[in-house]
């Protein structure tokens, strides 16, 4: 449609129909003249009229349009000649898999920037005559609904564990039905021309299917396990969460905490700085740089815990910076992610001092049941009265935030299961290098270089309800304990390691019977899958997969192009290349296109969590 400027000169003649959809009105036309259709029925009343106002009105031009064209099926692409476009050297479709807002959500500036430029592309590759697919859906965004739905609860002076977790599912789902299809709604406001007869839901049955199968089918090839390791935990929301879900808050006015560690020997102390003092409970070692003259001599001799007093060794690693603080480093592996990794080396012991609430459990002693922050005070008091306390210093300290939960995040090694993503991430690095994949801008293949070369095992387990249930089965003892958990610490070397993986519960049964006898009993594993695994699934599960045989992954798979925000480079479109070349045999795109991020005023990106987002619409 022509549209005026407010110092054009109005027209001196009436404005025809854009020819884009002339012939398609003239065919209506000449239908609601041969009595069939009403004057004006479904047609905008743009081309009934058959000319176009001096002053655009959006009001009376844009839905009425946008209704005629998804009427209409403008948007649905045309059938896929594969052997024809083989032969002329074309794609055989040009597809767009669109990145699935939370289902929680509501518009901001970031979608639609997303929905112009993918708005243009699809309409573009329209008009070159290509069998065209915007694929829409939406994610079902496991921690932002379940913290909806809990919140609601709260107001009614409820729980989730009170409720049960078949009731609390049932809520989620009646939330989900009555607020969940509002994004839709506006991006259809936005004029975004995607094929809504193929929108997907990540919890639809189909996509849930995909889900198991691509855990099934990563565990069968020995890519999925279950170990403990350090993890982001959320104390407020109960469960791991991703580095996305991570957000890190400078502050200038931290405390550095200077103290003694006594020697087993009786003969003098270590001194030692911390910014975290009630993390003293859960230390299994002290560690020194092994050339520091200093402490040369005291690395094989034995400290004592302050308040605790448990003896633990002396060890020395090149990890210690000797001009940081006292140049001494207590080691707590299950609070500190690189004290885990040192622990790891010297094959320290692990013991874990805080509760899952972030409150101290029984190896704290008599701290046991206080809150951290509260733990820290009284302890630090105590050291003070024993004369173990030397001093504190002012200490600029960067501290890692839970986004949704917006508490300091606790690291934590925690049992979950997790993806080895070494090879997968191999293979990723190939389809870009070799150029079957490739980035608009080109500056972003070093940012994808830096993360899949230096990658760790990815996470994928969520202490949450809302989401696809882990389909493993775990054997109970006699107590109703996990046998997969007694195992854990023991050497394995056949199938009996305490659980199934399977598709159902009824082939979960056949496993494990042929394991464990026709008595065995069976629990289902309470966690669900991390966001990230399903989403990761998008652009081949949305059109059929695992079903190959489908026309839809036939002839729209893979696509064309991934069009999204580089924010989620690493935690989005990495997984979904690692995952496709993982499970299909091909990179799931051939272009990658990575816009810039929408910010305010202050130069922050427009975030929901922050409440600096504007409504487009």
């Amino acid at each position: 449609l022509r549209t005026r400027g407010p110092r054009d000169s109005p027209p001196s003649r009436r404005t025809p129909p854009h020819p884009l959809f002339a012939t398609e009105v003239a065919r209506e036309v000449q239908t609601a003249e041969g009595g069939t259709l009403e004057k004006g029925g479904t047609l905008p009343k743009v081309a009934v009229d058959g000319e176009i106002p001096s002053v655009y009105n959006f009001k009376e031009v844009e839905e009425d349009l946008y209704k005629w064209w998804e009427t209409k099926g403008f948007f649905k692409p045309a059938a896929v000649d594969s052997e024809k476009a083989t032969k002329e050297g074309k794609r055989k479709s040009y597809v767009i898999p669109m990145p699935p807002p939370n289902v929680t959500g509501y518009l901001h500036m970031g979608h639609a920037l997303f929905v112009a430029i993918q708005d243009i592309l699809a309409r573009f590759h329209r008009m070159l005559g290509e069998p065209t697919l915007w694929l829409p859906g939406t994610d079902h965004a496991g921690i932002a609904t379940q913290l909806l739905v809990e919140r609601d609860l709260a107001t009614q002076n409820k729980t989730r564990q009170e409720i049960g977790r078949a009731a609390f599912l049932d809520r989620v789902w009646e939330w989900k039905n009555e607020k969940g299809g509002y994004i839709t709604k506006q991006m259809r406001r936005l004029g975004a021309s995607a094929d809504w007869e193929r929108e997907r839901f990540t919890l639809d049955p189909d996509m849930s299917a995909a889900v198991v199968e691509a855990f099934v089918r990563l565990h069968e090839k020995g890519l999925i396990y279950r170990g403990d390791r350090m993890v982001n935990w959320s104390p407020n929301l109960q469960t791991a969460v991703s580095d996305l879900e991570v957000e890190y808050e400078d502050r200038p006015n931290g405390k550095l905490y200077y103290f003694k560690y006594p020697l087993a020997s009786g003969e003098g102390f270590l001194p030692v700085a911390t910014t975290r003092p009630e993390t003293i409970l859960g230390d299994t070692a002290v560690c020194v740089h092994p050339e520091d003259p200093r402490y040369k001599d005291l690395i094989g001799q034995e400290a004592v815990v302050p308040m605790v007093g448990r003896k633990i060794p002396i060890i020395a690693d090149d990890y210690v910076d000797m001009e940081f603080g006292t140049g001494a480093l207590k080691i707590t592996p299950a609070h500190d992610p690189n004290d885990y990794e040192i622990g790891k080396r010297h094959n320290l012991e692990t013991v874990m001092m805080m509760n899952k609430d972030a409150t101290i459990n029984q190896n704290g002693g008599k701290y046991a049941g206080l809150d951290r922050y509260k733990c820290r005070t009284a302890l630090w008091e105590d050291m003070q009265s024993e004369g173990l306390a030397i001093n504190i210093t002012k200490h600029a300290t960067r501290v890692p935030i839970s986004q949704r939960g917006g508490e300091m995040i606790e690291p934590m090694a925690s049992t979950q299961w997790f993806v080895k993503t070494e090879g997968m991430a191999a293979k990723a690095l190939d389809a870009v290098r070799s150029g079957k994949t490739k980035f608009v801008p080109p500056r972003f293949e070093r940012m994808w270089d830096y993360w899949l070369e230096d990658i760790r095992d990815w996470c994928i387990s969520r202490q949450l309800w809302w989401g696809h249930r882990i389909p493993v089965w775990h054997v109970l003892t006699e107590d109703g304990s996990l046998l997969s958990d007694q195992l854990m610490s023991k050497e394995v070397t056949d199938d009996k390691v305490g659980y199934v993986v399977a598709r159902n519960e009824v082939d979960a049964y056949e496993k494990a019977k042929a394991l464990y006898g026709d008595d065995v009993k069976l629990k289902q594993d309470d966690d669900v899958l991390d966001t990230w695994f399903s989403s990761g699934l998008w652009p081949f599960a949305t059109v059929g997969w695992p079903d190959t045989a489908q026309p839809d992954f036939k002839d729209f798979y893979p696509a064309a192009v991934l069009e999204t925000g580089y924010d989620i480079l690493f935690f989005w479109v990495a997984r979904m290349v690692m995952m496709g070349i993982e499970l299909t045999g091909e990179t799931p795109f051939e272009t990658i296109y990575l816009h810039g991020l929408v910010r305010d005023g202050q130069g922050k990106k427009m975030s929901k969590t922050t409440g600096n987002v504007i409504d487009p619409i």
